[in-house]
């Protein structure tokens, strides 16, 4: 790339800077969205390639804190990537991939890193491996009869405008995000940009409408974000469809009765969600045909140092590991490493004793945290067993209680 800059952006660059961002994803950007977007990024730790002082690719780097099992951990939220169609195949994207996590190994800065690709063929070959799969539910609402013993509890559903709904649903994710692994932590700008409803973005979809579920006592154990829409029936007419942008409770309760609500509303005939693998709601009903879902994958995750990472984060059972990892690109990760964990604690340090495990970077950011299985991903050629015995151990070890999802997608990513 001998003509191509890349380097962080300056203030004055930021608005021509996400403008390109956004052209690459066919989208076009307000300045309301601007505004928003820029109150969220760190231009330091922002990268542009220049071409003759013009921006034709960028990445992000956004900190966050993402729930791991057993805990939290500091994580480089990484958005905002791009390449101008008229700089593609140049080698830019590589670049800056290399640069992002050079820069988080030398500078000591968040031991992993995540992403949500818009396509799923192009990270696994700079590390990254996909850790937690959304489930998209398609929910036939004439048939959503719930089983007869189920406990709703006493509390209510009330709508609530935005700027009274807000408080309650910060609250209530905060509290939900520390116990459900893949859920970021979310800052004032975070929620601006999660809650930020545009009517050129939400095309024949109505604005968003804020369900909140109060306990008799006053407290707020849940809400529904969601909205209206259309499809097609086949018959040459429409159905309604409620598209259900983000739910989170508190209890099993709250979770049964802002369902009972939504599958309440008029004039519907599908419920969409994008949910966990493991999703409650299947259970709640009588048929639960009545829910057709189709796994997707969500969040990329990468080690940016090994050790660091895996002491980051607690197992399912006692280990006592040798894991041999390769990793091509981000060298100073390759070599064997011991992993003990015992009691909600680990230590992981380098080691030349004799490997159980081999694997790449990329594996272990796929198990890392405690959706896809070693035991799959052996299965597949991808990790080599060495001590019989160790895979199905490891494997066990590495998950969690509940499947580990992504809530939502941003409008516009920022992590």
């Amino acid at each position: 790339m001998p003509q191509i800059q890349l380097r962080s952006i300056a203030e004055q660059e930021f608005v021509p800077w996400a403008r390109m961002i956004a052209d690459t994803y066919g989208m076009d950007r307000s300045e309301e969205e601007l505004a928003d977007q820029r109150a969220a990024t760190d231009l330091g730790r922002t990268l542009a390639a220049f071409d003759e002082g013009v921006p034709v690719a960028g990445a992000s780097v956004y900190k966050r804190v993402l729930t791991v099992p057993g805990g939290t951990l500091p994580v480089a939220g990484i958005a905002s990537v791009g390449v101008a169609p008229t700089h593609r195949r140049r080698g830019i994207l590589t670049a800056m991939m290399r640069a992002q996590l050079t820069d988080l190994h030398e500078q000591r800065r968040e031991p992993i890193a995540a992403l949500r690709p818009s396509e799923a063929g192009i990270y696994r070959r700079f590390g990254y491996g996909p850790a937690t799969l959304g489930n998209q539910l398609r929910c036939d609402r004439r048939a959503m009869r719930f089983r007869t013993d189920v406990d709703f509890g006493q509390g209510t559903v009330r709508l609530h405008h935005a700027d009274q709904a807000r408080p309650l649903l910060e609250k209530i994710y905060d509290q939900a995000r520390t116990r459900a692994v893949g859920w970021p932590d979310r800052q004032a700008v975070h929620w601006a940009v999660r809650l930020a409803d545009h009517p050129h973005r939400r095309g024949a979809s109505t604005a968003l409408r804020f369900a909140v579920h109060q306990e008799s006592d006053g407290r707020a154990t849940g809400y529904a974000l969601y909205r209206h829409s259309s499809v097609p029936d086949g018959l040459g007419g429409s159905a309604g469809v409620v598209q259900v942008v983000e739910l989170a409770a508190l209890c099993r309760q709250a979770y049964a009765a802002l369902w009972r609500f939504l599958a309440g509303i008029d004039l519907v005939t599908w419920i969409d969600y994008e949910g966990a693998v493991d999703e409650p709601l299947p259970h709640l009903l009588a048929d639960p045909r009545a829910v057709r879902t189709s796994p997707v994958d969500r969040l990329w995750v990468r080690p940016v140092d090994v050790d660091r990472a895996l002491t980051g984060r607690s197992y399912a059972l006692p280990l006592d590991l040798v894991l041999d990892v390769r990793d091509g690109f981000c060298p100073w990760n390759t070599g064997r490493y011991r992993l003990q964990a015992e009691d909600g604690s680990a230590v992981c340090e380098p080691t030349t004793a004799p490997a159980d495990l081999r694997l790449t970077a990329a594996e272990l950011g796929a198990a890392f945290l405690g959706g896809t299985t070693l035991s799959a991903l052996s299965s597949a050629g991808l990790v080599e067993e060495l001590r019989s015995g160790a895979l199905s151990l490891a494997s066990a070890a590495f998950r969690g209680e509940h499947e580990p999802w992504y809530p939502g997608g941003w409008a516009f990513p920022l992590f």
